[in-house]
C-alpha cells in the first residue's frame, strides 16, 4: 500500500454515492465513457470551465454543499454507480486476444516526448501528441500490454494569445501537479520513486509520477526536484522550448533516463517502442544493459538490441530530424561513450547520414534507423516519402527496398466522436460499434441511418460549436480591451444555418493556413454571398521561434477587420484538445492544404469522418488512401511535381475557389421540399462508411502487433539485418 494515495484522499471528501468518482477522476477513462459530458459538468456547471475540466481538482474545489445535494439525486447516483460497475468490468485483466505471446511481464514500452491525452493534463503541442495519447488508449482497449514513457512538464507548451495587431503573444502557466490526475510513485516506506542521468556533468536525478489510461500505465519523469542545479530542475520545463542544449538535454533524459525508469519499476520490456526520434538515445542505453548483462561489445550486442526495438518516424522533411552538432555530443556524451567501450568517431558515426565528415551532425532518425528492427512512417505515402529520404543509409538497396515500412495514423474513436453521433451508430450500425471499428461490411448499415435524423443532430452539434466560439471570441476581446459595442455584436456572428468551413493545426508555413485568402476579394465574395455565404473557423498556435508562422496568423487576422467579412470569421485562440473536440465535431467541410508531399500523416480530417463531416484536402498524407472521388470528400490541385512554391499556391488556391464554388457551395446549398441537402447528406454517410473502418486507432494497433511488435516472417513490415 503506497505511503499516500491521492485516491484515498479524495474519496474521504465524498459523500458516501459519490465516492466512486475519485477513482474515475484519477484514470482517463472517463474521457471515453460515454458519459464524459455529464460526469463532473452536472454538478458545477461553471467551476467544472473554471478548472478546465480536470476532474481532480474540481473535486476538490466544488462546495460540500453541492455534493451532498447531488448525492441525493437517486438519477445521478445510479449513472455514478452503473458506470463505476462498467468501469471494473472494463479493469479486469484479460490477456490480449491479438498478441498472446505479448505479457505483462514483457510489455511494449512506448516512448514518446509528448502525450495528448485530454486538455487537463496539457503535455502535448499537437498531432504527434493526440496520436500518442490514441495510441495508449487503444492499446488499452485492446487489452494490449503497453506502458507509456514520457516527460511531465511544469509549463508544457506554451499558451497563446493575440494582441490588438494581431500578432501571437507566448505565455506559460505553471501545473501543479498535485491538482492533476497524476500519482507519484513511491517506495514501500513512502520515499519517492527516482532515477538518475548525467546530464552535462552533473547527476540529474527525476522522480516518477504515473497517469492511468484505462488498463495502460503512462509513466511521466519530473526534474523539478530539490536535490538538482537550479538549470535541471528546468529541464522538464516547457515542451519544445529551449535552445539546442536545452533540447539534447531533454532527450537524454526521455532516452537513457527512460529506460532506467523501467528499470526502477522492475518491468522489462519485450519491445521499446520509439515514437519519433526524440527518444532515440534510449536505444544506447538498452544497448549498454545487454553488455553488462551479457559481457559481451557494443557490436556483439546490437543484434539483439534491434530485436528489441522499432521505430515509428512521423516528419517528411530531413530539416525536421533533430540533429546535434559533434561539439554538442562531446559536451554530453564524453564520458557516456566509454561505458560502451566505443571511441568518439565509433560513437558519432552511430548518428551520421554520411560516415568520415568530422562535422557531420549527429542525427537522432539515423541513429532509430541503425539500432532498430523495423521502422514505419505513418502512412503509405510517407513510407515512400521516408524510404528515399533515408536510402544515404542504405546504398546497396534500390530505394523501394530501403527497409521503412508504413503504418497509416488512426484516431481513437470513442475520444473524437460526438456522443450525439454514437448514439445513432448504436442505433443504427451496431449497439457495440466501438468494438467493431474495422469491419467494413458492418459500416454499410450508416445508409441505414434517417436524413433527418443525421442532419438534425448535425446542426445541433454546428450550434454548440458556433456558441463555443462566441464564447471564446468575446473573452479574448475583451481581454483585448473592445468596447461594450464591438463585443454586443459577436452575439450576431456566425449562423448555423451557413455552410461551415474549419481549419485547425499548428501555423507553420508549409501548411498554407492562409492559402483561402490568396485572393482576398474571391474570398470575400465566397463570404459574403448572399444567398450562398461561406464561413470560416479558424485555429492553431505558430511555434514560438515561427516567425513567418505568426505572421499568417496576423494576416487571417488583418483580412478578418473587414467589417462586411468580419461576422463570417472567427479565430479561437489557444487550441487545445477541448476546441479540437468542438471543431471536429460541428463542422460542414475541413479543410486541410498543405503542400505536398509535407503532411507526414495528419488525423485532424480523420476526426472529422467519425462525426459526418467532410474532408477538403490536398492529396497528401492518410488523404491519399481515403479519397475516394466523387464520393466522400474532394481533393485540392493535381499531384504536380515542382519546387516552384509560388506556382504549387497559386493552382491549388485555384483549385479551392473553383471547387468551392462549383460543386460543394452549390451542393450544400442543394435543398429539396424538406429543407434538406439530400446530396450532401449522401457524401456525409460516405465519408462515415468509407473511412471509420479504416482510420481508427484500433485497426493501427492491430497493424502495429501484426507487423511491428508481434509479427509473424510473413507479415513483418520492415525487418532489417
Amino acid at each position: 500500500m503506497p505511503y499516500f494515495d491521492p485516491i484515498l484522499t479524495l474519496q474521504d471528501r465524498l459523500p458516501q454515492g459519490l465516492k466512486p468518482l475519485a477513482p474515475l477522476s484519477f484514470n482517463y477513462w472517463w474521457t471515453w465513457s460515454g458519459q464524459q459530458l455529464r460526469l463532473f459538468n452536472t454538478i458545477d456547471h461553471q467551476l467544472w470551465e473554471a478548472c478546465h475540466h480536470n476532474p481532480v481538482l474540481f473535486l476538490q474545489k466544488v462546495s460540500r454543499e453541492r455534493l451532498d445535494a447531488v448525492a441525493t439525486d437517486p438519477d445521478y447516483v445510479q449513472m455514478v454507480q452503473t458506470l463505476m460497475v462498467r468501469f471494473r468490468q472494463y479493469m479486469q485483466f484479460q490477456d490480449c486476444p491479438l498478441a498472446p505471446q505479448i505479457s505483462p511481464e514483457r510489455p511494449v514500452a512506448y516512448f514518446c516526448a509528448e502525450f495528448g491525452l485530454h486538455e487537463s493534463l496539457p503535455i502535448y503541442s499537437g498531432g504527434l501528441g493526440i496520436l500518442a495519447g490514441d495510441h495508449l488508449k487503444s492499446a488499452s482497449d485492446l487489452a494490449l500490454p503497453l506502458v507509456g514513457v514520457g516527460l511531465l512538464y511544469r509549463q508544457g507548451y506554451f499558451r497563446q494569445r493575440l494582441n490588438r495587431q494581431g500578432w501571437q503573444e507566448d505565455y506559460y502557466i505553471d501545473n501543479q501537479f498535485s491538482d492533476l490526475p497524476l500519482e507519484l510513485m513511491r517506495s514501500p516506506t513512502g520515499e519517492p520513486l527516482t532515477l538518475t542521468v548525467e546530464i552535462r556533468g552533473r547527476q540529474v536525478v527525476a522522480q516518477i509520477w504515473r497517469v492511468r489510461v484505462g488498463r495502460t500505465d503512462l509513466y511521466l519523469m519530473d526534474s523539478d526536484v530539490a536535490e538538482n542545479d537550479p538549470i535541471d530542475r528546468w529541464l522538464t520545463g516547457h515542451l519544445y522550448g529551449g535552445n539546442q542544449e536545452t533540447r539534447i538535454a531533454q532527450e537524454v533524459l526521455l532516452g537513457i533516463g527512460g529506460v532506467r525508469l523501467l528499470q526502477t519499476l522492475g518491468l522489462e520490456p519485450g519491445v521499446y517502442h520509439l515514437n519519433e526520434g526524440h527518444a532515440a538515445f534510449a536505444l544506447l542505453e538498452v544497448a549498454r544493459g545487454e553488455m553488462a548483462r551479457t559481457g559481451q561489445s557494443f557490436y556483439g550486442v546490437e543484434g539483439q538490441v534491434r530485436q528489441k526495438c522499432v521505430f515509428t518516424t512521423h516528419t517528411p522533411v530531413p530539416a525536421g530530424h533533430d540533429a546535434f552538432s559533434p561539439d554538442l555530443m562531446d559536451s554530453f556524451f564524453a564520458s557516456y561513450w566509454p561505458q560502451l567501450h566505443l571511441s568518439r568517431e565509433q560513437f558519432l558515426a552511430l548518428g551520421a547520414r554520411r560516415l568520415g565528415d568530422p562535422w557531420e551532425p549527429f542525427n537522432m532518425t539515423v541513429l532509430a534507423l541503425r539500432l532498430t528492427r523495423a521502422a514505419n512512417g505513418v502512412s503509405q505515402l510517407h513510407g515512400e516519402v521516408s524510404r528515399q529520404m533515408w536510402s544515404i543509409l542504405y546504398p546497396d538497396q534500390p530505394v523501394a527496398q530501403v527497409p521503412i515500412g508504413a503504418i497509416t495514423n488512426g484516431v481513437h474513436a470513442q475520444t473524437w466522436t460526438a456522443p450525439l453521433v454514437s448514439e445513432l451508430f448504436r442505433t443504427y450500425v451496431h449497439p457495440e460499434w466501438e468494438t467493431h471499428l474495422p469491419d467494413p461490411e458492418l459500416w454499410v448499415r450508416v445508409s441505414q441511418i434517417p436524413d433527418r435524423e443525421l442532419w438534425q443532430r448535425h446542426q445541433t452539434l454546428k450550434q454548440r460549436l458556433i456558441s463555443y466560439t462566441r464564447s471564446h471570441l468575446f473573452t479574448s476581446r475583451e481581454q483585448r480591451g473592445e468596447t461594450p459595442e464591438q463585443l454586443e455584436a459577436i452575439a450576431r456572428w456566425l449562423d448555423p444555418q451557413v455552410l461551415t468551413i474549419g481549419f485547425a493545426r499548428r501555423f507553420s508555413p508549409y501548411k498554407r493556413g492562409h492559402l483561402i485568402i490568396r485572393d482576398p476579394e474571391r474570398a470575400k465574395r465566397l463570404l459574403t454571398h448572399s444567398e450562398r455565404p461561406v464561413q470560416l473557423i479558424f485555429a492553431g498556435k505558430a511555434h514560438p521561434a515561427d516567425e513567418e508562422g505568426k505572421r499568417i496568423i496576423q494576416r487571417l487576422m488583418e483580412w478578418c477587420r473587414d467589417p462586411d467579412i468580419q461576422p463570417r470569421v472567427a479565430f479561437i485562440e489557444d487550441y487545445d484538445m477541448h476546441t479540437a473536440r468542438a471543431l471536429v465535431q460541428g463542422v460542414d467541410l475541413w479543410l486541410n492544404n498543405p503542400r505536398r508531399p509535407l503532411e507526414a500523416s495528419g488525423t485532424s480530417g480523420q476526426k472529422v469522418c467519425f462525426n459526418g463531416g467532410i474532408n477538403f484536402s490536398v492529396l497528401d498524407g492518410w488523404w491519399c488512401e481515403g479519397y475516394q472521388a466523387g464520393v466522400n470528400g474532394w481533393a485540392i490541385g493535381e499531384d504536380l511535381h515542382t519546387s516552384n512554391q509560388e506556382l504549387q499556391d497559386q493552382l491549388d488556391s485555384e483549385s479551392l475557389y473553383r471547387l468551392l464554388e462549383n460543386e460543394i457551395i452549390p451542393m450544400y446549398y442543394d435543398r429539396d421540399g424538406e429543407g434538406l441537402p439530400r446530396q450532401w447528406l449522401q457524401r456525409m454517410k460516405a465519408s462515415i462508411r468509407t473511412n471509420i473502418p479504416r482510420f481508427n486507432t484500433a485497426r493501427m494497433v492491430q497493424d502495429y502487433i501484426n507487423h511491428i511488435y508481434a509479427p509473424s516472417p510473413e507479415l513483418a513490415l520492415s525487418g532489417k539485418g
